[in-house]
């Protein structure tokens, strides 16, 4: 797995979506500005009061010529008083005695009088005013008042109401977008890639994944020229799922396809059909189909699809409704109910195909199951071919050597290891990135970060020195162990105080004796504690974890014990959800740890007696070690001497197989061209 570092480098959730509503933040600071507006009506309405004076207390003011303005409101019943500046003073107690109320001090109105009607009112008032001189009489006015505040406390409440409304269920936001847009949110959270949205990597961004790539290639064929198969009587597949560890480009395998097709392409993620709302799930997934046969021919892709594609009724309580069955129930119905020349093609990835459920991998379904594996020494080659392609190399490099030197790694870890030695040349200022700077990124990945500032005693050290020199001269002087690499006694990642590195031989099969000496070398740094020291520590926590396993798989697993005889409890299918039972009796389990005991305590005791006899040799390394703290392969041949047992790496075996091929082609070339007759 590989990618160029080219334009194609926004992530899939920079790209132009389907349903996206433009200005969504406006209508998101629109909404909180209605609230606020609401807010404030409600508060407005508390204070906005007058204080209210009594018929005798109205008597007075007009007696004592008190009173500027008369203001009688029409349709409310209320007169609003305005007093004479010079005798606010006189009423200063009333007007404070409520704190809320607007009050302008200055201007007025003052108070307010409520009256039966204003004939009444006009009448009673020439009556008071009937012996003051006219001139210095106040007379009543009416008054319509409709400003903004009465329009928000009347009418103007229920339109911002409905309106606010409108906004938070209607518009705001897309299909599951900010808000959650109730009456969308069954709506499909896909995103399209079709237009200007177009996805621009291609099958030659992606390294390492041949035998993939031709079956992928063959369903991009399918869409562009169906024509060339459906004559023959051949269908279109329906489904294919990409299965792989993480790391190994089935993601980026999508991506190529969706770059390759050129029809529009539905990408979502399995935990987009899950919602906490009972039906969301189902109903997303049917709107999902209903916009794919709108766009046919077209790709979904659904990537971590065993989010929502576990086996029904495992786990679940009896009589509970799991909306996640529901959601598969609805998918399994929408993936078989489309017809063959409709032109949609299902892609699903997943590290977890065991527990998928056995109806969405049927034929007519998932048609093909394409295994992303990780790749090979010739895939790890092209892999970094790709990934070294940016990066300033030194004349040292090359890609054949690196993709011998990081076996088992996937294509995403191949892709750290450049951009770690990448940013260690960078951080010497270095101008080009040399083996070096591969060998440490190399260490980084699988070690973790070196800690040259831990605090180690010097006891301590020399343990583990003496237990990583036990690693080392056990896997060198037994035939089966994997070819050392180095070993080193400096701290890496968060418990690491040392590590013994090899490189193990790609192959699929292991047979018994490679398993002893496996667990021989294991046990090699624990059978040194003791051969030395005569005590033992916790440093073989992580060995001793490794051995049991191992122990164990030889036992119950692979049939490699005599006692109990060629059988294997492990179930590669997963059991069925309602197996609480382990499937021996008592008497087994209690044989089955005897014989993992004896399998332990025999290689142990090959361990002790191979470095008893080669205690020479383990102090010259450990003494070494705690000299210079790193030893590689060249450094153990001029310590103890060369390894007894000529063992090929697969990076030697694949060098020494090219170099016989180019020297059988260049004899096959001179041959022809001795055959043909003179000129």
């Amino acid at each position: 797995m590989a990618e160029n570092n080219s334009e194609d480098k926004k992530p899939l959730g920079s790209q132009k979506r389907r349903s996206a509503t433009p200005g969504n933040g406006f209508q998101g600071w629109l909404v909180i500005g209605l609230v606020i507006a609401l807010i404030s009506i409600y508060f407005l309405s508390k204070t906005h009061v007058l204080p209210k004076i009594d018929q005798t207390k109205f008597e007075q003011m007009v007696l004592n010529k008190e009173i500027s303005k008369l203001a009688i409101l029409k349709g409310k019943e209320v007169v609003e008083i305005t007093l004479k500046k010079e005798f606010l003073g006189n009423y200063k107690s009333e007007l404070s005695e409520q704190p809320n109320a607007v009050v302008n001090q200055n201007a007025g109105p003052h108070f307010e009088k409520e009256i039966t009607s204003t004939d009444a009112f006009v009448a009673e008032l020439n009556d008071l005013q009937k012996d003051i001189p006219r001139a210095e009489r106040v007379h009543a006015t009416a008054e319509e008042r409709y400003g903004i505040l009465e329009f928000l406390m009347g009418p103007g409440f229920f339109i911002l109401f409905f309106v606010a409304i409108y906004f938070m269920f209607f518009r705001m936001g897309g299909a599951g977008g900010p808000g959650g847009q109730i009456f969308n949110i069954g709506r499909s959270k896909a995103t399209l890639f079709d237009g200007d949205a177009k996805v621009k990597t291609t099958f030659k961004d992606v390294a390492g994944l041949d035998e993939a790539k031709e079956e992928i290639e063959e369903i991009v064929e399918f869409l562009k020229t169906p024509k060339k198969f459906t004559d023959l009587g051949g269908k279109i597949p329906k489904g294919a799922l990409l299965v792989g560890p993480p790391g190994t480009g089935k993601t980026l395998l999508a991506r190529a396809v969706a770059g390759e097709a050129g029809v529009p392409f539905f990408s979502l993620s399995g935990s987009d059909f899950v919602e906490m709302f009972v039906g969301v799930g189902a109903a997303r997934v049917r709107d999902l189909f209903k916009q794919a046969k709108e766009k046919a021919p077209c790709i979904i892709f659904i990537d971590e699809i065993d989010a929502v594609g576990r086996s029904r009724g495992r786990g679940a309580m009896p009589g509970s409704n799991d909306e996640r069955e529901n959601t598969l129930n609805s998918l399994l119905v929408e993936m078989d109910g489309f017809g063959t020349d409709s032109g949609i093609i299902i892609m699903a990835a997943t590290n977890r195909p065991d527990v998928l459920d056995p109806a969405l991998l049927r034929p007519g379904r998932f048609d093909r199951t394409i295994s992303v594996d990780k790749p090979d020494i010739i895939g790890r080659e092209a892999i970094f071919k790709v990934h070294l392609k940016p990066l300033k190399l030194a004349a040292d490099i090359d890609p054949k050597e690196l993709s011998a030197q990081t076996p088992g790694f996937a294509g995403a870890e191949i892709a750290n290891v450049c951009n770690e030695a990448a940013l260690i040349a960078a951080r010497r200022n270095k101008t080009a990135v040399d083996m070096h700077d591969f060998q440490e990124a190399m260490d980084r990945v699988i070690g973790g970060l070196e800690k040259k500032n831990k605090l180690i005693s010097p006891e301590e050290k020399k343990i583990v020195a003496y237990h990583e020199a036990g690693h080392a001269v056990a896997g060198w002087f037994l035939e089966h162990a994997n070819p050392l690499v180095k070993v080193t006694i400096v701290p890496r990642g968060v418990a690491a105080l040392g590590y013994a590195q090899y490189l193990p031989k790609e192959q699929f099969l292991y047979r018994t004796e490679q398993l002893i000496d496996e667990m021989c070398v294991t046990l090699g740094g624990r059978v040194s504690e003791d051969i030395i020291f005569g005590k033992i520590s916790t440093g073989a926590q992580n060995d001793l974890e490794r051995i049991t396993k191992l122990a164990y798989s030889m036992v119950t697993v692979y049939g490699m014990n005599d006692k109990l005889g060629n059988v294997s409890f492990y179930d590669s299918k997963g059991g069925d959800g309602y197996n609480f039972n382990k499937p021996y009796s008592e008497q087994t389990a209690r044989e089955i740890d005897e014989e993992a005991r004896k399998i332990i305590a025999s290689a142990y005791e090959r361990t002790r007696a191979l470095l008893s006899d080669k205690q020479d040799k383990l102090e010259i390394l450990a003494q070494e070690l705690l000299v210079r703290e790193v030893l590689f392969q060249s450094d153990l041949e001029r310590l103890i001497g060369p390894r007894p047992f000529e063992q090929l790496t697969t990076y030697q075996e694949f060098t020494r197989n090219e170099d016989k091929k180019a020297a059988e082609l260049e004899k096959a070339n001179k041959e022809a061209e001795e055959a043909l007759p003179a000129s």
